[in-house]
């Protein structure tokens, strides 16, 4: 089999494993790309990543911990997520309008106390606008599925996911109503 031949079979593997759910989060850790598409499996996610770009798509790489810089080894233990170069609405409009305030407020209060704060302190935030079981519904739902994060000691901070998918810069612009683009001042 020839070199090509091999390659593009990787890349639809690669694909396959990046695009699909798998498990209960999207996208596939470092060490299941290694294991399904060998060693240099870094090469074929760029060569993979180009081809994404002509369909406004991305191969973003978040690790737990939040690093933006990488060795060898921890990008075995990152997550490899697909995502939209640009803002993407379309990916929250099955969403209910208030979740998406319970999403943006908690996350905005957690960067606004350095990143991380204790669950309570969200929940009494919220309060002033949502009832009990929906702030515990919504939050748990977001834990689930990777926007925030808590750990053992009940403190949230931002998930792997936000990191992935929400300019964060941009959402405390449009919560504080600063638009500084001439074209979004037009609005």
């Amino acid at each position: 089999m020839n070199e090509e031949v091999k390659i593009s079979r990787k890349l639809r593997r690669a694909a396959l494993l990046l695009l699909f759910q798998h498990h209960r989060l999207p996208g596939a850790k470092g060490w299941e790309l290694r294991k399904a598409l060998g060693k240099d499996y870094m090469k074929i996610i760029k060569l993979l990543n180009r081809r994404l770009e002509e369909l406004g798509l991305e191969i973003k790489i978040v690790h737990e911990s939040g690093s933006e810089e990488y060795t060898e080894e921890d990008f075995d233990r990152a997550r490899f997520y697909v995502v939209c170069k640009s803002p993407a609405i379309e990916e929250l409009s099955g969403w209910r309008i208030d979740s998406l305030a319970v999403l943006a407020a908690s996350i905005a209060y957690i960067i606004s106390k350095q990143g991380r704060v204790n669950r309570s302190e969200v929940e009494e935030l919220l309060r002033e606008k949502f009832p009990d079981w929906k702030i515990e519904y919504d939050l748990n739902n977001f834990i689930r599925r990777g926007y925030l994060s808590e750990d053992d000691s009940g403190n949230l901070y931002i998930g792997w996911r936000t990191r992935a998918e929400i300019d964060k810069k941009t959402l405390l612009e449009i919560i504080a109503g600063y638009f500084p683009s001439e074209e979004n001042q037009k609005l």
